[in-house]
């Protein structure tokens, strides 16, 4: 999964910020399955179908145009360029490929992994070890098709189908695909067919995808890290944890927290930047300042509790941004990021409701300095 905030691929602004109605998109799974259909048609008439109808999984029915198709003897290949509507997706506006040749009698449908799609080399993902990355609902959609189109033409379907994207190798990099285990470029992915824009259910899954990875290669501790720089610093605590072990959590702590409820390893470092885990401390899950808000006053009243006194109570409860407190606190000798770390170690154990995880809690500054350590 890769998000890519503030501009678009082709350099243009993302309209969330200019306040825009948002713009479904199409999934790589669409797109792969139009691409593969396009080309089976081409190999089964002779003609490339442009636009090329799909079947989604809900029932919707869009059409796709060719950016690019090439017919040989005995195998075809379709391009399509992703539209991603108004998502901040990496890959909205790469070309999705998909090249279809006929096999022997009996082989049924191969899928292989093109150029720029990354073969699954872990387990715990929806796919096997060593096959390409392409997930299993892209793959009912393109069985579907081709099956479809075979039987029109009196056809068994002996195919092999494989699933590229131009410059998906370095499109990888801005996500969590090396982590996973998924090696070599993007994945094929999608459920629906539909990308809606900035999806938090996406950013939900891969961190559930990256607690399976996990669980299955038998690691017992994992880091939801809010950010580059809270990681950064669990990393320099725990250098010897292996990288699988990293959870790109951001905002979603709840995601993170419930889904290991029924999914629990043995140990969890929460870490983050003081004011997100603030807001985690006065019991929000969802970090995102979108949908939660530091409240000055919850801080005043922990530094009240550490020894505060009326002058600074005032100036805690004035203050432009979380760190001006943390300052003003700390210039006054009170430790409040301890008091933030422990009250957002209790909120993690209340929403893991007595699960077999022991959990901890790393508050840093914004250079990356640990500044409090609740276990």
């Amino acid at each position: 999964m890769g998000f890519n905030l503030g501009k678009r691929r082709d350099g243009t602004a993302d309209p969330r910020r200019e306040g825009a109605p948002l713009r479904r998109g199409w999934t790589t799974g669409a797109c792969a399955t139009a691409a593969a259909k396009a080309a089976a048609t081409a190999l089964l008439t002779g003609r490339f179908p442009d636009p090329v109808e799909i079947t989604l999984p809900r029932g919707e029915t869009p059409a796709f145009a060719l950016a690019r198709e090439k017919l040989n003897e005995g195998e075809a290949l379709a391009a399509i360029v992703k539209d991603a509507g108004d998502d901040p997706d990496v890959t909205h506006g790469a070309e999705v490929w998909a090249r279809v040749r006929w096999l022997s009698p009996g082989c049924g449908l191969v899928f292989r992994a093109g150029e720029g799609v990354g073969t699954v080399t872990k387990a715990g993902l929806p796919i096997p070890p060593g096959e390409p990355a392409i997930n299993p609902v892209p793959r009912q959609m393109i069985r579907a098709e081709l099956e479809a189109l075979c039987a029109a033409h009196d056809r068994a379907l002996d195919a092999e189908v494989t699933v590229g994207v131009t410059d998906g190798a370095r499109l990888a990099e801005r996500t969590w695909n090396g982590r996973l285990g998924i090696l070599g470029g993007l994945s094929i992915l999608g459920t629906t067919g539909i990308v809606h824009p900035f999806s938090c259910s996406a950013w939900i899954h891969s961190i559930h995808r990256g607690i399976d990875v996990a669980r299955a290669e038998r690691v017992g501790h994992v880091v939801g890290a809010t950010g580059s720089t809270s990681e950064a610093a669990a990393r320099r605590l725990y250098p010897d944890l292996p990288v699988i072990s990293y959870l790109d959590m951001g905002d979603f702590a709840g995601g993170l927290l419930k889904y290991l409820r029924r999914h629990p390893v043995e140990r969890l470092t929460i870490a983050g930047g003081f004011a997100k885990l603030a807001k985690l401390a006065d019991g929000a899950l969802d970090l995102h300042s979108g949908r939660s808000q530091v409240d000055l006053g919850f801080l005043a009243e922990l530094a009240r509790k550490a020894g505060a006194d009326d002058a600074l109570d005032r100036a805690i409860r004035g203050a432009n941004t979380a760190k001006e407190a943390l300052d003003l606190s700390a210039a006054a000798g009170l430790d409040i990021a301890a008091l933030v770390g422990a009250r957002a170690l209790g909120t993690v154990r209340e929403a893991l409701r007595g699960a077999p995880v022991a959990p901890e809690v790393v508050v840093v500054d914004r250079v990356g300095h640990v500044i409090a350590h609740a276990s």
